[in-house]
């Protein structure tokens, strides 16, 4: 335990109106998050990363103040808002308190001229891209959690969203936030449009994952929704045959709104009805830019015997795309387990290390899908979700540990990346080391510079 009476009193007293709450309800809310793993070890009552204390912020002013304090007195903070991460990045893997920010009152600024909003950290991504459709505008960021993710998760995991091969991920849309250090000094980065004035320090803090500190605000960009939107279905022969499709199209310099391959399995999911790969696509832009992008594309997967099935399968698609029911179902049955793992690589390496995965993983789950649906020059993500029912809740928990470690085995000896967008939290900690190799040393230093006492997230990223 870090938190005696003292400790608690003087806590108290540098939180200000913030409300402290130690019940066991708010403990054990807090110490789990919609990681299916932390989510089964929930349903058995077991609670490996429990917290101490619970604090939730009424504004983030009271957050300089808090955060000396508890660098003071060794007393560690792990912060939470939505607590959607589903690679346990809000839990507590030292006790202490977990800093609840979805608390503080959301708000927002647009600014047409420029073309950014500035949103407070705590604001849900839904409400604000909702606010923003009303005023025409949108963030280009979409991930399947944007009703569940706040602004300021998505900077500290380094999110990605579903239209991420036109708009970019996270660190493309951000022109600039402030972050509350461990020693209480409130920061401000930006690069609006451009800065050449030292390295990019905007960089420091994306994917940091509160381990170098709190971020309260952000800038985004935004963009104009009156334009055109455009999509197709495509059948292809092999899941090869749609790797090359998008490794072609991005040599070429497109800049598709939507592209999603699905393997056979995931196919017949994501299009019931086919048994073969699935490659989705969608382009935006004024219409003739929009029309010609996917005349483009029409001739490249036509090109490689791509069967046209319309758009209705990707409309479809759009309209259930934050839908989670089948895994959270599946996870609320006894026994029923499923995980979500997507990783990247190269082009020379993303074949080899589908057939990899999905062979390693079939034994251990009913069924092993896969897609591909974050696209660049020189790779792709890859996105493996796993069904599977065990004979109770216990051997579940098993059967998701062994997934972790299987996945992360062979992504480190195919030299993959370990996280494409959920980040790596618990998940991914025990082997952040060994993925980020000699880099691994830099992000020490930041850690011991810009968080002395070692408070913030403990246990993540390797640290």
């Amino acid at each position: 335990m870090t938190i005696d009476p003292e400790t608690l009193e003087a806590l108290r007293s540098a939180a200000g109106s913030a409300q402290l709450d130690s019940s066991t309800e708010a403990l054990t809310a807090a110490s789990h998050d919609t990681w299916p793993l932390s989510t089964k070890l929930a349903k058995l009552h077991e609670h490996p990363w429990p917290a101490e204390l619970v604090i939730r912020l009424s504004t983030f002013e009271e957050l300089p103040d808090l955060l000396r304090a508890a660098s003071r007195l060794h007393v560690p903070v792990t912060v939470r808002a939505c607590g959607s991460s589903v690679t346990g990045q809000p839990l507590p893997t030292r006790g202490g308190v977990v800093l609840d920010v979805s608390s503080v009152p959301p708000s927002f600024t647009l600014d047409e001229r420029n073309l950014t909003v500035t949103a407070s950290a705590s604001m849900p991504g839904g409400e604000l891209e909702d606010a923003l459709a009303k005023a025409g505008y949108t963030l280009g960021h979409s991930p399947q959690s944007l009703y569940r993710s706040s602004v300021g998760g998505w900077v500290a995991t380094l999110a990605s969203g579903q239209f991420s091969s036109m708009y970019g991920g996270i660190e493309d849309l951000v022109t600039g936030y402030t972050v509350v250090l461990a020693t209480g000094e409130t920061v401000t980065v930006k690069a609006s449009p451009r800065a050449a004035m030292g390295p990019d320090l905007r960089r420091v803090f994306l994917g940091s994952e509160g381990t170098l500190g709190v971020i309260t605000s952000v800038t985004l960009k935004v963009f104009p929704t009156t334009v055109t939107t455009r999509f197709a279905a495509y059948r292809l022969a092999t899941v090869e045959d749609g790797i090359e499709i998008l490794r072609e199209q991005a040599a070429l310099g497109l800049r598709p709104l939507l592209l999603r391959l699905y393997d056979a399995t995931e196919a017949a999911h994501a299009a019931p009805g086919e048994t073969q790969p699935v490659l989705f696509v969608g382009t935006r832009g004024p219409e003739a830019v929009a029309e010609a992008e996917l005349g483009v594309l029409d001739a490249l997967i036509t090109g490689r015997a791509g069967v046209r099935l319309g758009a209705e399968p990707v409309e479809r698609w759009m309209g259930r795309r934050f839908d989670f029911s089948t895994v959270e179902n599946l996870l609320d049955e006894p026994g029923g387990y499923a995980e979500t793992i997507e990783v990247a690589h190269t082009w020379s390496g993303i074949g080899e290390l589908y057939h990899a995965l999905t062979t390693a993983l079939a034994p251990l789950a009913d069924e092993v899908l896969g897609h591909f649906s974050h696209v660049y020059p020189q790779g792709t993500s890859l996105y493996v979700i796993l069904l599977g029912r065990a004979s109770d809740d216990a051997e579940a928990v098993r059967r998701l540990r062994t997934i972790w470690e299987t996945a992360m085995q062979i992504c480190l000896d195919q030299g993959a990346e370990l996280s494409h967008h959920h980040g790596g939290g618990m998940a991914r900690s025990a082997y952040a080391r060994r993925s980020l190799g000699s880099a691994h040393v830099v992000l020490q230093r930041l850690k011991s510079a810009l968080d002395p006492a070692g408070i913030l997230n403990p246990g993540k990223l390797g640290l």
